[in-house]
């Protein structure tokens, strides 16, 4: 009897050069089977750019994928998904930006977004299980936005609390609660 092999997880970056101590970076060194997307930083908006880059990616790996996103990764995943032909057992999707607001300064704003393609922002249900963990004082999203997000692509909300948008600036380098809720996603995709 054949058993099935243990899925990749993918993960998608936001709008971030690579970083050290960033929860995803030391997520994928911890991880047996990882694959972090490259990096494209806030110069590149071209929204289209970055999905051919995850399309790449994730055709590139053999078996089940998990995805996870933070941030702008997010929204360059819920675009991908609604064309992608690829087989994805779940996504993890953190700490969402809320795209149709002003975003602090340093932050791409709407113009330059429409521009790129990234908005409007997908509000279709998306083709695979997915788990939106929400910081209730994250600077780019409103906890009650981004639970709107999470219901319109199907997605269980997670209420991380005042986590700031988990990163580096708010505190975080490891976060060992992506763990419990790969297992989680894991446990919804079966």
């Amino acid at each position: 009897m054949a058993t099935s092999s243990p899925a990749t997880v993918l993960l998608v970056p936001g709008l971030r050069d690579h970083v050290e101590d960033h929860w995803q970076t030391l997520l994928a060194a911890r991880l047996p089977r990882a694959f972090m997307v490259p990096p494209m930083g806030r110069d590149d908006l071209d929204l289209e750019a970055r999905m051919t880059v995850v399309e790449h990616a994730a055709r590139s790996i053999e078996g089940p994928i998990v995805i996870v996103a933070h941030s702008a990764g997010v929204m360059v995943v819920v675009h991908w998904a609604l064309r992608t032909l690829c087989a994805v057992q779940g996504a993890l999707l953190v700490t969402p930006p809320d795209f149709e607001k002003p975003l602090p300064a340093g932050y791409p704003q709407a113009t330059a977004l429409r521009e790129h393609g990234w908005l409007p922002v997908p509000r279709q249900p998306l083709p695979f299980p997915g788990i939106v963990a929400a910081s209730r004082n994250d600077p780019l999203a409103a906890f009650s936005r981004v639970g709107e997000l999470a219901r319109d692509w199907g997605a269980a909300l997670v209420d991380l609390g005042p986590v700031g948008h988990l990163n580096p600036a708010s505190g975080f380098g490891p976060w060992h609660a992506a763990d419990e809720l790969l297992a989680r996603l894991g446990a919804r995709a079966s």
